[in-house]
Formats: C-alpha cells, sequence, structure tokens
C-alpha cells in the first residue's frame, strides 16, 4: 500500500466515523424541531439531555485506540503504518500545532463577520472553555497511565494524540454550533481535524490508534460540554441579575485553559 493509500484510508476511517456522527445528531434536531411543534416543554428538556446516540462514535472510536494499544492485529496496523510513512520521508511540519484550534477559531471570526452560531459570545466561550478542560480531563491523565512510546521514541506520552483530540474537540463546537443554520458550514472543520490527525502520523509523533482514540476524546468532550452548559451557566449566573461573567479560553505556552472573572 503506497503512503497516499495509507493516509487515504486514515482520513477515510474518521471521517466516515464522524458523519455518522453528524448524522445521528442531525435526526435528533429533526426529532427536537418536531417536538417544540406539540410542547415547548419538551423541546427543552431534549436539548438538556445526553442523547446515547451522540456517543456510540465516539465511544467506537476511543474502543478501537484502546484495544490497539494490546491487540496484536491492531498493532500491527499501527507499526505498518507508520512504516509505509517512514519509506516515504515525509517532511515533517509543525502546522498541526496550529490547525488543531482552526475550527474554533472560524466559529469566533464567522461571528465577527456577522456569520451567527447558535450561542453568543459568553455562552459559546464557557461551551468551548469546558470543551478544552474535558478534553485535558481525559488526555493528561491516560498519557501517563498507558505510558504508550511514540513513534520516534521521544518519549512515553503517545496515547492519545493530545492535538487530535483537541482538533476534533474544535471541530465538533463548530459543527454544534452551525449544523441548524448552515450544516455544509457545520461539517467542514472536520476536514481540519482530519488533517491534524494526519499529520501527527506523518510527523512521527502518534500511532493511528492513538489519533483514533483522539478523535474520539475530542467529539465526547464537546458532547459532554454541551450537556453541562446550562447546569454551569447557571451556576455562573447566580441569583444575582446585576452580576457580569467574563470566561475566555486561552492557550499559553501549550497550556491550554479557560479564565474566569466575575464581578457582583
Amino acid at each position: 500500500m503506497s503512503n497516499y493509500r495509507q493516509i487515504t484510508a486514515v482520513s477515510l476511517f474518521i471521517l466516515l466515523s464522524v458523519f455518522g456522527n453528524c448524522k445521528a445528531q442531525n435526526n435528533d434536531t429533526v426529532q427536537i424541531q418536531e417536538a417544540e411543534k406539540d410542547s415547548t416543554i419538551v423541546l427543552n428538556t431534549e436539548k438538556n439531555t445526553l442523547n446515547y446516540k451522540k456517543l456510540i462514535v465516539p465511544t467506537v472510536l476511543i474502543g478501537y485506540g484502546a484495544a490497539s494499544l494490546s491487540m496484536n492485529g491492531l498493532k500491527q496496523l499501527n507499526f505498518s503504518t507508520r512504516d509505509e510513512i517512514n519509506e516515504h520521508k515525509p517532511d515533517h511540519i509543525r502546522l498541526d500545532n496550529y490547525s488543531q484550534f482552526a475550527p474554533a477559531a472560524l466559529v469566533y471570526g464567522l461571528n465577527a463577520f456577522g456569520v451567527e452560531g447558535k450561542h453568543n459570545f459568553r455562552d459559546r466561550s464557557i461551551i468551548y472553555g469546558t470543551s478544552m478542560m474535558i478534553t485535558s480531563a481525559f488526555v493528561l491523565p491516560l498519557k501517563h497511565i498507558t505510558k504508550e512510546e511514540r513513534p520516534d521514541q521521544s518519549n512515553n506520552l503517545s496515547f492519545p494524540s493530545g492535538h487530535t483530540a483537541i482538533a476534533f474537540a474544535s471541530a465538533q463546537f463548530m459543527y454544534r454550533e452551525y449544523k441548524d443554520t448552515n450544516f455544509l458550514l457545520g461539517i467542514s472543520g472536520y476536514s481540519l481535524a482530519v488533517f491534524t490527525g494526519v499529520y501527527r502520523m506523518l510527523n512521527d509523533k502518534h500511532w493511528f490508534g492513538d489519533v483514533v482514540a483522539g478523535a474520539g476524546f475530542g467529539i465526547l468532550s464537546t458532547e459532554l460540554s454541551y450537556w453541562l452548559f446550562p447546569k454551569i451557566n447557571t451556576l455562573l449566573g447566580g441569583k444575582n441579575k446585576n452580576s457580569a461573567t467574563m470566561v475566555m479560553p486561552f492557550y499559553q505556552n501549550k497550556s491550554v485553559g479557560i479564565g474566569f472573572v466575575k464581578s457582583f
């Protein structure tokens, strides 16, 4: 199998998985809209419910990645993919350090130019910041627990891919913000997420299983953040109507976090 066929297989695997997730969520949206015609109460309850269908795709991706740590057949696929890539000696570029945040940056940029998403600046910042914190809570401990060696043998923090997790969390964030108003725009972020995952392998930093698991953790983190948002929003809002809250995600010195300021 050529290098390009291998990369295409990686891209198609992730994109098809993501498309399945998009399709399930789009069906959920239609059901919510139908419920709205009958009862506003039903609609509000649906919005605050974490539908199990939204967990199927990330669970499958995470399960595959976890299985690749111990199953011989999947481990062999990791090695064969790495060997095919290294045979062609691709240039190691670091665009994946930036493309991981690109879908989220597009959401803020599009809103600045008048292409509004589902939430305002404050609310989407809370959602995205929460997603980044959940992603870190999944990825960082697992890296130290699994101690999987990177393909380039630089350290034992390979599983799962943090860059890919952030990229797919950002892509899922873009999808959730625009899926109801512009579906094609909403799914466009996944191409950047796939690019990030593929280049983590081309840069010899991750195995195929690391990237697949990272995609699953990213999608799951954003779904959890949307589910938690009403609860977090209530907590931040409190009972004082004169209070003001500012939440802003940040990236500094290769660290992701969220800033929080509240005035009373």
